[in-house]
């Protein structure tokens, strides 16, 4: 079934290869482009199904002439950014110094407060991706996409995009010099909207949700107009995607080279989620860190909760749904790694949960009181799923729980609309003292 699902876009993908001369690149240790269903290999290249099954293609690497502690050493002398991760990435030799936004190394918060909240007892963080240049963990990918797109010889950064994406694709493209031009839902949040086109790239909307948009893309790939374009999440999407990896990097650099006992995910595609799982088996894989077990939890809204409802119903495909809720960032009604984030959640002791839009708002409201942390939508949906599992004995309070801020909150505006003035006074001490301030 997951085959069938991608034959399409896989039949435009080979189209697109065959038709474009690739340059032969060297992108560190990556080796090869691997079929995650058949496991059949191809040279890299900007192409992202596999010609044998249809199956979706990842970046397989070759680690071998790593030394654990030498790379241990090399990764703690390196930037504070994604880069310092450059021996585990597909990149070229010396990314560091090429003008790319250079965004990750951002915080993980020892929230204690939100703690005591959810009676959690183990140790509860929060990796706060608000940090990174254009307020979201999307520059972590885009940055990496960058690099693809300048080793295959791309003009033209393009991306479906629920709005995040957008704005650090517009980013990315005018600090490197390329010309951007990307594709929304034409009702997405205005601010996003803003901090899209802010850049001076093209902001086009498509009528219609995300699919539809991504659909569109697909489409233009395999015309001639599409010729020269890099498509982030689409021709580039293996590379792409690594860039969540770094996240994974961070969390156990960041714990003292330690893996987190359990941790919150939030899921548009669905591969975020797979990527961090990767990177955690890198690290074990390296000797970088103990090899013991670890949860993965992943979460949805309610109005947009295919991987949620599959996981419940104990299926192995992903049904689509129509999206309609507040978190547009996690609007995706078909996500792509859907049945791979239902093999993690399950192989890994976790499992897939949604909340409501009212619990979203309300879980938004209680990390910005408790730990000074404003999250986007999607936040609000990590943590009111981590409330929701603890309160169901599904996550272990006991245990070391890392839950995951993608976003700033500055860009959902309109889901706290209601929030403002506590009072208004006169300038004088008596008005202050009768609005019960004093």
């Amino acid at each position: 079934m997951r085959k069938m699902r991608r034959k399409g876009l896989a039949s435009m993908a080979v189209q697109t290869v065959a038709s474009t001369s690739t340059p032969t690149v060297d992108l560190g240790p990556a080796a090869a482009l691997s079929c995650r269903e058949c496991g059949h290999r191809v040279s890299l290249g900007p192409v992202f199904a596999c010609e044998e099954c249809f199956g979706p293609l990842e970046i397989a690497y070759d680690f071998s002439a790593y030394d654990t502690e030498e790379l241990r050493a090399r990764i703690e002398a390196g930037p504070a950014n994604i880069w310092r991760y450059a021996p585990l990435l597909p990149v070229p030799a010396g990314v560091a110094d090429k003008p790319n936004i250079n965004p990750g190394w951002t915080k993980l918060v020892k929230a204690d407060n939100l703690a005591r909240e959810l009676g959690v007892t183990g140790g509860l963080f929060v990796k706060d991706d608000s940090g990174n240049p254009t307020h979201s963990f999307k520059d972590r990918v885009v940055a990496q996409a960058l690099e693809a797109a300048r080793a295959f010889g791309f003009t033209t950064l393009s991306c479906s995009s629920t709005g995040n994406l957008a704005g650090a694709v517009g980013a990315a493209a005018a600090r490197a010099g390329f010309r951007s031009c990307v594709f929304i839902p034409h009702d997405l949040e205005q601010g996003k909207i803003v901090m899209a086109a802010v850049y001076g790239g093209e902001l086009v909307g498509i009528e219609g949700n995300y699919d539809d948009v991504n659909r569109f893309c697909s489409e233009l790939i395999g015309d001639p107009a599409g010729e020269g374009w890099g498509f982030v999440n689409v021709n580039l999407r293996p590379y792409y995607a690594e860039g969540s990896k770094t996240l994974a990097y961070e969390i156990c650099e960041q714990l003292g080279w330690r893996l987190p006992d359990q941790i919150v995910i939030p899921i548009a595609s669905g591969s975020q989620l797979t990527k961090i799982d990767k990177g955690l088996k890198e690290l074990i894989e390296l000797g970088l860190v103990e090899d013991r077990p670890y949860k993965i939890f992943g979460a949805q809204a309610e109005g947009c909760s295919p991987v949620s409802a599959a996981f419940k119903a104990g299926h192995d495909v992903v049904r689509p749904q129509k999206p309609d809720t507040i978190a547009k960032s996690l609007a995706i009604g078909n996500p792509a790694d859907g049945p791979y984030v239902l093999d993690i959640a399950r192989r890994t002791g976790g499992a897939v949960e949604d909340v409501t839009d009212e619990e979203v708002v309300d879980a938004i409201r209680l990390l910005a009181r408790t730990e000074g942390i404003f999250a986007e939508t999607a936040g609000g949906v990590t943590v009111g799923v981590t409330r929701k599992l603890v309160k169901a004995g599904v996550l272990d309070p006991t245990k070391t729980t890392v839950v995951l801020n993608t976003g700033d909150g500055l860009k959902t505006l309109d889901a706290v609309a209601g929030t403002g003035l506590t009072a208004t006074i006169r300038p004088t001490l008596d008005s202050f003292r009768e609005a019960g301030l004093a």
